[in-house]
């Protein structure tokens, strides 16, 4: 590589709950630059979460993050011709950013009222092992796992 590794960045926590994962999340919500309507989504969605469920709202945002990430994932890679899909191991920054795109994408492709309510709906199905984003990470591990084949690869 000719060029030197680009710095890692890191974000201010955010006001409430001071974490870094918050506001990478809620970088992710935010259309067009509205960080502060990206913030009350996700806060207004953390509060119904809280009211649906015994536990905190946090807490199972948190859950529902890590019952989205995935673990392993497949590369495309040409060799002598054809391509072939290649399982690899998710290092751990882009299997928490997978998870949270995952979980965005899924909740505006939901139908339903408002943006906090879906993203409440989809965090609660992701904490519980369900969705549509928990059965993103499903096949993406079905499909390393029928590439296992192709591992050596590497």
């Amino acid at each position: 590589m000719r060029k030197s590794k680009p710095r890692k960045r890191y974000h201010q926590p955010d006001p409430k709950f001071n974490d870094e994962l918050v506001t990478l999340f809620v970088n992710n919500i935010m259309w067009a630059g509205k960080k502060s309507v990206a913030y009350g989504i996700f806060y207004d969605a953390i509060a119904m979460v809280d009211e649906k469920t015994e536990d905190k709202g946090y807490e199972t945002w948190k859950k529902a993050l890590q019952n989205v990430s995935p673990s392993v994932e497949v590369k495309s890679k040409r060799i002598g011709g054809s391509n072939f899909q290649i399982p690899q191991e998710v290092r751990p920054s882009r299997k928490i950013s997978l998870g949270m795109k995952w979980l965005i994408m899924f909740t505006r492709k939901r139908t339903g009222k408002s943006m906090a309510d879906k993203l409440a709906a989809e965090i609660l199905a992701a904490s519980k092992g369900e969705g549509a984003a928990v059965k993103k990470k499903e096949d993406t591990h079905r499909m390393a796992e029928a590439n296992k084949a192709f591992a050596h690869f590497k």
